[in-house]
């Protein structure tokens, strides 16, 4: 990690080492750099999107370790040694849809599709760490994300049917 001192004092750039959808990265950015900023205008990644802005919708949902985080609460600089995973990196074995993303599409779980990518990475991160998960804790997994067109019950029903089916 190596900090860059400006004139006054203050830490004016970072030099960030980390994975992105399996790329190892190397960037030098401004210690302030946000997350979702950083994703979206630095890596040109479009898929993560910026809703609220202040960790309340899920729109901008990412892997980090594996861990679901809001991307507009988090600084660049905290992926230092990590591994970041965008919608743009959730693939399957076969290099196409995982299961998730094909059973999304199938239930119609799919509407004006701004949402779409903190569902489907706030399920991934739940089926990850829990692939029987009841209806109760899909429910509770999805409870941070904000969608007003598919009234939830599709976006559910892809996930319970997502949990049968193998990658």
């Amino acid at each position: 990690m190596t900090d860059k001192k400006s004139k006054n004092g203050n830490y004016a750039g970072f030099s960030l080492k980390c994975v992105v959808n399996g790329e190892k990265i190397e960037r030098d950015l401004d210690s302030s750099r946000s997350l979702i900023d950083f994703i979206r205008e630095d890596l040109g990644l479009k898929g993560t999107k910026e809703g609220c802005g202040e960790g309340e919708c899920g729109a901008c949902l990412v892997l980090v370790d594996g861990k679901a985080v809001n991307a507009c609460l988090m600084a660049a600089v905290q992926l230092q040694g990590k591994r970041l995973t965008t919608i743009e990196g959730l693939k399957g074995r076969d290099g196409g849809l995982r299961p998730l993303q094909r059973s999304f599409m199938e239930e119609g779980a799919v509407q004006c599709g701004f949402c779409t990518p903190g569902l489907i990475i706030a399920s991934e991160a739940l089926l990850a760490e829990n692939p029987r998960a009841s209806l109760e804790e899909i429910k509770l997994a999805l409870a941070g994300n904000l969608c007003r067109c598919t009234g939830y019950e599709n976006v559910i029903n892809a996930v319970e049917k997502a949990k049968t089916i193998r990658d």
